[in-house]
């Protein structure tokens, strides 16, 4: 039996989501920062003192990946860590730097979400955006 699997959801959800990272990393490359990057800042300047695996778990990102990124922005002198006391755990936080960057790049990020809702000319993107925050639960 042959299977259809352009109908797959897992293969066009992560094709979508491969098309719309590579959409935000160009947009956020001539300021030296990916999108997953940005994500951690926008975290950390909501969430400031997150620890790596916070950062994680908000963004459904593997720890791995998130530490990986984060120290990038460490390098760059955006983000700053600090040890924890006790544990292995590291206090994250944005630099000054990185918060003026978080609020330099609003508009580019609004300006991208608007791109991406013509995408979505039929559809709600309030709606959207509840069915895709509710497969990330799965």
């Amino acid at each position: 039996m042959q299977y259809d699997y352009t109908q797959c959801v897992v293969l066009n959800a992560r094709m979508a989501a491969r098309a719309v990272s590579r959409r935000y990393d160009r947009k956020l490359k001539p300021y030296g920062i990916t999108a997953a990057q940005f994500g951690i800042m926008g975290v950390l300047a909501r969430h400031g003192g997150e620890s790596v695996t916070g950062i994680s778990e908000r963004l459904a990102m593997d720890r791995t990946t998130a530490s990986r990124n984060l120290d990038l922005l460490v390098r760059k002198g955006l983000a700053e860590t600090t040890e924890a006391e006790k544990g292995n755990v590291r206090a994250c936080k944005l630099t000054d730097k990185g918060q003026a960057l978080v609020d330099k790049l609003g508009p580019k990020w609004r300006e991208a979400q608007q791109e991406l809702q013509t995408f979505l000319p039929d559809a709600d993107l309030e709606k959207t955006l509840d069915t895709l925050k509710a497969l990330a639960q799965l």
